[in-house]
């Protein structure tokens, strides 16, 4: 079994090293994809629900994915050659007034539009509303994660680590998002 996860593993960088942006594009996509049964399991859903797994991987692949990649490409170019705990604070600080924001309002308009098919007027209320709650909620967790991905990962393993992290907050936002629909549908 070890040498079957070497061998993986070996595949797995050398095709980051041959195609980095599609490597982690489908490394995203996939992670995403296992982030959304999981939440569907725990919200209790009884069938997997197909359709919105994969537009989950979706957006995984088509943009979380190519984000990371070039956001960590431009964080390095912004801070080339720099170093310390000083330059990790500057690049934390940045992503979470930059990124953090922008990427908690997209992947809460693309699940409400895309991924549950809902009108914008709906969409927009329910960003109104939850935005700042999960907003804030991500100012205390993702610091952390940021701080560890400049401090302890190489450029290439970022957005892998960044991935992984991501599908477990997925889940935190995917049953957050489903939980305002199902009391929705519950009040009906």
């Amino acid at each position: 079994m070890s040498e079957l996860v070497a061998e993986s593993w070996r595949r797995y960088l050398r095709q980051l090293k041959l195609h980095p942006l599609r490597t982690k594009a489908i490394t995203s996509g996939v992670l995403a994809g296992c982030s959304d049964a999981v939440a569907q399991k725990i919200s209790g859903i009884k069938k997997l629900q197909l359709r919105r797994l994969l537009l989950i991987m979706l957006y995984g692949f088509a943009y979380a994915g190519p984000f990371g990649h070039f956001l960590h490409k431009l964080m390095d170019h912004i801070f080339k050659g720099k170093k310390g705990n000083s330059t990790i604070a500057k690049k934390v600080l940045l992503e979470q007034l930059t990124a953090s924001p922008w990427n908690n309002i997209f992947f809460m308009i693309y699940y409400g539009l895309v991924v549950e098919g809902r009108p914008w007027f709906l969409v927009r209320n329910k960003v109104k509303n939850d935005y700042p709650t999960i907003q804030l909620t991500a100012w205390r967790f993702w610091p952390i994660v940021s701080w560890i991905n400049y401090q302890y990962m190489p450029l290439q393993f970022r957005v892998l680590f960044h991935s992984f992290v991501a599908s477990c907050w997925a889940v935190f936002l995917n049953l957050k998002a489903r939980s305002a629909a199902t009391i929705a549908i519950k009040a009906n």
